[in-house]
């Protein structure tokens, strides 16, 4: 019920995201469920020089995938209620930031299994004037 509550998540993909994490409990925070999906940054630089930041993709390639199309699926029912993702999504495709859209969208992913995280161990439902902070 906790997955449903988010726009843009329905039945098949509820069922999908409890069958690749399993158990949330068994994580103590959100950044293991971030590395445990792949999506955690790795980042290079020995003196002076310093490496472009990638994701890891050292987790389970299949719960990365279904939340990357959680999140496209969001952005394309955009138009029927409000979702702090696409807001975050939107702020990100726009000037200064100007970032890639799947540059975007894997940031869209943090957030949303940061939000997952608290809101499953916690035990509330998604609400879009709680998480937007109005």
């Amino acid at each position: 019920q906790v997955l449903m509550s988010f726009p843009g998540i329905g039945t098949n993909t509820a069922v999908r995201l409890i069958a690749e994490i399993g158990d949330i409990h068994r994580f103590k925070t959100n950044k293991q469920l971030n590395a445990y999906a792949g999506i955690d940054i790795r980042r290079f630089q020995s003196g002076t020089i310093l490496y472009k930041d990638k994701i890891n993709r050292r987790g389970n390639k299949h719960l990365r995938k279904i939340l990357y199309l959680t999140i496209q699926n969001m952005i394309k029912q955009r138009r029927f209620g409000d979702n702090h993702f696409v807001d975050y999504y939107d702020k990100l495709k726009t000037q200064p930031y100007n970032k890639r859209h799947k540059v975007a969208s894997i940031a869209c992913v943090n957030k949303l299994l940061k939000c997952l995280f608290h809101l499953i161990t916690h035990n509330l439902h998604y609400d879009y004037q709680i998480a937007a902070g109005k």
